[in-house]
């Protein structure tokens, strides 16, 4: 019935295209009319269209029965199951606006140098394993430093020059918390003490200090509720709630 009405509109429309372009119009209200008066009828073909198959109902137990997600228990109980990902909800808290900027850098960077100081941690041990396993010492273990800094220099200069100041000052504060010991002792075990001595008068001049050590709980306070967002696997979600994006993961040296 539906279906014959609207072709004898649509023909109709079409006769009168070339002698009267009025008739259009006319004929377009009525088939928008008919329309509407059927539009209960298309919304229940729609909905007959994507039901699942009237046999998945009859799956066994314990069976997914349709691509819904359709379960049915051992009562023969139907339910729907679907997979949601979980929706984190941190607190905002009290804090100025300029408070706010400060946070919203230090979540950005830390997302940018968290992954390098973990890594750095993991191939700090793994130079002190070598050299305990090869029982280096002396000439033999500076020959091995030396040759496994010029590796890392290599592979970790590119990635470290394209770091912000900020972000390099974070760094060196991260690492001191994954390795446990300062970025002076580091260069100081590792080289000898006038090397460590030198970079400690660079990084003053830039009003910084080498011997200074993580504090989690005064000024890195909010780096370390950071790091333990990241521990939780809850610091993607906090990030997206900030930037409306997911973190990019950096491409770190395969070493």
């Amino acid at each position: 019935m539906i279906f014959s009405k609207l072709h004898i509109l649509l023909k109709n429309s079409c006769l009168h295209f070339r002698h009267k372009p009025r008739g259009i119009v006319r004929n377009l209200c009525k088939f928008a009319s008919e329309m509407t008066k059927w539009r209960a009828y298309w919304v229940l073909l729609t909905c007959l269209l994507i039901l699942p198959d009237p046999e998945g109902f009859a799956q066994k137990p314990g069976k997914h029965a349709g691509y819904l997600g359709v379960v049915v228990d051992e009562r023969g109980d139907t339910t729907y199951v679907d997979d949601i990902p979980p929706v984190w909800v941190f607190p905002k808290g009290v804090r100025k606006r300029k408070d706010y900027r400060q946070y919203y850098k230090l979540v950005y960077h830390f997302s940018k140098v968290y992954p390098y100081a973990l890594m750095a941690a993991r191939l700090e041990h793994e130079v002190d394993s070598t050299i305990k396993a090869r029982h280096l010492s002396g000439a033999a273990e500076r020959a091995y430093i030396s040759a496994r800094q010029k590796e890392l220099l290599k592979a970790f200069e590119p990635h470290l020059r394209r770091m912000t100041t900020s972000q390099g000052r974070l760094l060196v504060r991260l690492c001191d918390r994954e390795i446990g010991r300062n970025a002076y002792s580091i260069i100081k075990d590792y080289k000898n003490g006038f090397v460590a001595g030198f970079w400690q008068g660079v990084a003053r001049i830039f009003g910084q200090n080498l011997k200074s050590r993580y504090d989690p709980k005064g000024q890195d306070k909010v780096t370390e509720e950071l790091v333990q967002k990241w521990q939780k696997g809850e610091f993607d979600a906090l990030y997206y709630s900030i930037f409306y994006e997911y973190p990019a993961k950096p491409n770190l040296p395969d070493l």
